[in-house]
């Protein structure tokens, strides 16, 4: 559950919370051991996208607060996931659409810190940055292979 959730979310943030879902409460060595994972994976998109935007120096002032909202959306997002999972194995129905909204609220909250800190940076790139910035957004692909799967 916590890797689907993780992967749903990832299309939105770009971000790879590679964590191994337990249906037991996760035990501190695992969790120490997942969060070392989702740190990797979001350093690692936070420098693919830097690169892919091409990120020039006088950005970087802008930039450091995309990242640093990236981080700290992933570690909200995976309390979330984690508080959800720890309690897998008591939770009634109405727990789990409960732990579920938490997750969902936690991505949405997200999504809009996101946005906030991106328009910042939107804001002084080129317009080639820009449509770089759009095309990589826009998750057209993804529309894209949708319809063509129907």
């Amino acid at each position: 559950m916590k890797l689907i959730v993780a992967v749903l979310v990832s299309s939105v943030f770009g971000v790879a919370a590679a964590q191994t879902p337990s249906p037991a409460s996760p035990n501190p060595s695992a969790m120490m051991n997942s969060n070392a994972k989702r740190d990797a994976g979001v350093e690692h998109h936070i420098t693919e996208l830097h690169a892919k935007l091409k990120i020039t120096s006088a950005e970087e002032p802008q930039w450091k607060e995309v990242a640093e909202t990236m981080r700290e959306n992933a570690k909200d997002l995976d309390l979330a996931i984690d508080k959800r999972v720890a309690a897998v194995s008591s939770a009634t129905a109405i727990d789990n659409l409960n732990s579920y909204a938490e997750i969902a609220q936690a991505h949405a909250n997200g999504v809009k810190k996101l946005a906030v800190a991106f328009s910042a940076l939107y804001s002084v790139m080129s317009e080639d940055q820009k449509k770089e910035a759009d095309a990589t957004f826009s998750h057209r692909d993804h529309a894209a292979k949708k319809a063509a799967s129907r």
